[in-house]
């Protein structure tokens, strides 16, 4: 299939080869007239195998963070900026791998089609990944944007950690930094949200 031609479903999507390896594509969820929506990189293995977004440890850790951040996940919507699990074997385990900006690219034409959906009032980037697709900007590093609220064709923008980092992060402390700043980010957009 021709890259440029748009496919009517996501589970029909060949934009880029990721296809190939995962087991389905995964879309977003959540409230349609969600005022907040959380992109992420892409699905990991669990949310692979069960076609969903955030199902996995690094779901379990957005969970507790919007209790913390007082906002119930029933009003959200989560999606990825990739739709489909980019892996590496290593053992017998599918292990992440960073999707290349060729298929954020190729990937961005679903996540237009959300955010006409839903039309949310603020977008949570969790990550740099999502930040850069979101934004449109490969050039924007995560760490300078966190806290700020940026803005792209008329949305407010907050950016975070992705939950997966808060996980792996090296040490305790850095692991609890940026569990705090993922539901700082979160708590923001609650307040920008009940504002617009």
């Amino acid at each position: 299939m021709d890259p440029q031609q748009q496919p009517a479903r996501l589970e029909d999507c060949r934009r880029c080869g990721l296809w190939r390896d995962a087991t389905q594509a995964v879309p977003g969820e959540g409230r349609r007239s969600a005022s907040i929506m959380l992109v992420g990189e892409q699905p990991g293995d669990k949310e692979d195998l069960a076609g969903q977004p955030f199902v996995g440890p690094a779901g379990a850790l957005l969970d507790r963070a919007l209790r913390d951040a007082d906002v119930d996940r029933k009003t959200v919507y989560v999606t990825n900026a990739v739709k489909h699990f980019k892996w590496q074997l290593r053992g017998k385990r599918r292990m992440h791998k960073t999707p290349a900006q060729r298929e954020i690219e190729a990937c961005h034409y679903w996540l237009e089609d959300e955010l006409r959906m839903i039309t949310p009032r603020v977008v949570v980037a969790l990550g740099a990944t999502a930040l850069h697709a979101v934004m449109e900007a490969k050039s924007l590093t995560l760490t300078p944007q966190l806290g700020r609220v940026l803005e792209h064709d008329g949305l407010a923008v907050v950016a975070a950690y992705h939950p997966s980092y808060a996980l792996r992060a090296p040490d305790a402390s850095a692991r609890r930094h940026a569990y705090e700043t993922i539901v700082a980010a979160l708590a923001q957009a609650a307040r920008l949200a009940a504002r617009t």
